[in-house]
């Protein structure tokens, strides 16, 4: 029998809402803004996109974001449209227009109540153009980029609070990549003076993207990198970046998509620790937080197996493909494939958010996109089709109470190899939960791991007892390969249900490859 037991006083962390966070980059255009659609309001921005965007608590959105940011000038996306340089996007090779851009998307962001995060070019820009930049949204002096907001049409300052240096710097294949010196070093003099401009704002140290079972022409040096920022520039870092999908191939068993819920727990714990570590040894007093600035499910056609290097690029709906023969990734009929099993993966890596909340205080996935739309947006009039992966972030940040709790469950365990590691001892069932104190509610997200069995669970209060109806929010589909598409735009999606218990136990068999939310009243 499977057991999930919960002291509610067992509070591990509070949680910070910028967990739940979105990462956008070229795919703004056509999937966010598209003035030529009839769907578009009067700003350019989709309608049916905005009334997506409404459903969830979205806390905080990235922009440029991506490995867009390396290249991006900033300037370029100011000022009269007409008037607006197009550029070669040398990351994702296609063309920009630059008619989306920092008003636009700082607008954007305050219509849906999220929180705007800008990435600095640390690529192929400087210093003097990131502190330009902080100086155009946050200044309140009287001076020519002052002037210059002004002008545009904005008065008052934007006040944008958290800002990247750089992106992925890590990555060869990132225009401007940076060794570990290069990149402490650049950070450090950035960051001088962006704050020097604005001592309020929040930065992002570029932490880790290539990891060392990344392909074998990446070289990787994540341990020395994140020592050498932290020695350098800690007393000047607010949080460093953590990057980390999925990519399996797609061939590989379902065991392996499972599996790295656990590589992505243990990486967290480790750079954690890592963190930790450094800020003892040099007597940072403050908290440096982990973003995970990019995180999502990208299977890898399974014909690039032993093909690598592999050169990807994004199209302007953000999805990722291969663009030099041969194929493309997760693509049918010319749209992206996501399925019931991505859904599985997000959910284990927002519990893994939930569990790591005293230290992960921010998480954008990526791409926004495909939150959003199963569908190809690139027909103007196309009505949004919601993904598999929709579901479990609305219930998520719609649910998640104020703190995490520190539980205990057992119960079935799997094997699964992620990456070349084999992995034993799987919980079968991933559990995390959340309580809001106040309103007496106790928030309970367990993910079934099974392709095939039913898990009977005892769910237990060591102290308290469950004192009314439980509200249970079940996301699931026929089967772990089913997808919402125009003819079956609902296959995936949430049932809903009431249980009526009370005491200190209750008893719930939770479906095969399944998302439960169970909303608890408890005393």
């Amino acid at each position: 029998m499977n057991q999930i037991k919960i002291d509610p006083e067992r509070i591990s962390s509070d949680i910070d809402r910028n967990i739940f966070g979105w990462h956008v980059e070229n795919e703004i255009y056509g999937g966010i803004y598209c003035p030529d659609s009839p769907l578009a309001d009067r700003e350019g921005l989709r309608i049916d996109v905005r009334t997506v965007l409404d459903r969830l608590k979205h806390s905080i959105i990235r922009y440029p974001g991506g490995n867009f940011a390396s290249g991006y000038r900033w300037m370029d996306g100011i000022g009269p449209k007409e008037y607006r340089p197009a550029r070669h996007d040398l990351a994702w090779r296609c063309i920009t227009s630059n008619h989306f851009g920092t008003n636009e998307f700082i607008t954007f962001c305050r219509k849906i109540n999220a929180e705007p995060y800008l990435t600095v070019n640390c690529g192929d820009g400087d210093m003097r153009e990131a502190a330009d930049w902080v100086e155009y949204c946050n200044g309140t002096g009287d001076t020519a980029l002052v002037k210059l907001r002004e002008k545009h049409g904005f008065e008052a300052p934007h006040r944008v609070k958290y800002w990247s240096v750089g992106n992925e710097v890590d990555n060869l294949n990132q225009i401007g990549y940076k060794t570990p010196d290069e990149y402490a070093r650049a950070y450090t003099e950035f960051s001088k003076v962006m704050k020097r401009v604005d001592p309020e704002i929040k930065l992002i140290a570029s932490g880790v993207c290539n990891w060392e079972d990344n392909p074998s022409h990446m070289k990787t040096e994540w341990v020395e990198r994140a020592q050498l920022i932290l020695e350098q520039a800690g007393d000047r870092i607010d949080y460093i970046s953590f990057h980390r999908l999925t990519n399996p191939y797609e061939d590989d068993p379902f065991e392996t998509a499972m599996a790295f819920a656990t590589d992505f727990n243990e990486r967290l714990s480790a750079y954690e620790g890592l963190i930790r570590a450094v800020s003892l040894e040099r007597g940072i007093k403050h908290a440096i937080h982990i973003a995970v600035d990019e995180y999502f499910v990208g299977r890898m056609a399974s014909v690039f197996r032993s093909q690598l290097p592999i050169n990807i690029s994004r199209d302007k709906w953000g999805v990722m493909r291969f663009p030099e023969g041969g194929g493309d990734n997760r693509r049918r009929e010319g749209r992206r494939i996501i399925t019931l099993e991505d859904a599985l993966v997000v959910s284990l890596q927002l519990n893994a958010f939930i569990r790591h909340a005293h230290s992960v205080r921010m998480a954008n996935t990526s791409p926004l996109m495909s939150v959003l739309a199963a569908n190809n947006l690139e027909s103007l009039d196309s009505m949004v089709i919601l993904p598999t992966i929709f579901y479990p972030f609305e219930l998520y940040c719609h649910s998640c109470g104020p703190v995490a709790l520190d539980i205990f469950w057992s119960g079935e365990t799997f094997t699964g190899t992620f990456k070349n590691r084999i992995y034993t001892g799987i919980r079968t069932l991933d559990v995390a939960a959340t309580l809001d104190e106040f309103h007496k509610q106790l928030v309970v997200y367990v993910i079934n791991q099974s392709k095939e069995q039913a898990m009977e669970t005892t769910i237990s209060l060591t102290r308290g007892e469950f004192t009314g109806s439980v509200n249970v929010s079940v996301v699931n589909g026929p089967d772990i390969k089913a997808e919402n598409t125009k003819n079956k735009p609902t296959q995936v999606s949430v049932t809903n249900s009431v249980v009526d218990t009370s005491g200190k136990a209750l008893r719930f068999t939770f479906e095969p490859h399944s998302i439960t939310v169970m909303v608890c009243t408890i005393s």
